[in-house]
């Protein structure tokens, strides 16, 4: 990479990725989802779309997706408020903890995982007229799927 300067940050790209939702707050992953859906769109690429119970469950969806090699790229979408417990601060740091180490593994991975103090928050990072987060964590997932494939065509020669 000496010498060159190349961008990993937009253009069209072949990939499949999967869009894993905690639905717990259905109507805000169906924000997140849409704006999600469009960053993949405006790329050229694909995507599924499943979902699991809780956002603590999606780094282990994303590994058991991951078995199946049919993926590039994954985008974890949920939303954890916190409440009067200290279960946010669990589910918060455990279900990131999760999808670090599967990144450290070398899945691209997108982190939409809303972690907020409240629904009206959630709501303002959620939208795809506000936030859009949802479109933000399927842009950093591309994003790392064009970078691997740029390390790989660096080593290649």
């Amino acid at each position: 990479m000496k010498g060159e300067k190349q961008s990993i940050a937009s253009g069209k790209i072949k990939a499949r990725l999967l869009i894993l939702e905690a639905r717990f707050y259905a109507d805000m992953c169906d924000e997140l989802a849409r704006g999600a859906i469009a960053a993949i769109e405006r790329s050229g690429a694909t995507w599924d779309r499943l979902a699991v119970p809780g956002s603590l469950e999606l780094p282990g969806a994303i590994a058991l997706a991951e078995v199946s090699k049919r993926y590039d790229g994954y985008v974890a979408l949920g939303c954890v408020l916190r409440g009067e417990t200290t279960h946010y601060e669990i589910v918060s740091t455990e279900s990131a903890r999760g999808l670090l180490d599967l990144t450290l593994k070398g899945l691209c991975i997108g982190n939409g995982i809303l972690t907020c103090e409240n629904e009206a928050q959630a709501w303002a990072r959620a939208k795809t007229s506000e936030g859009d987060k949802g479109g933000g964590a399927a842009d950093a997932a591309l994003a790392m799927i064009r970078f691997k494939r740029a390390l790989k065509k660096k080593t290649a020669r």
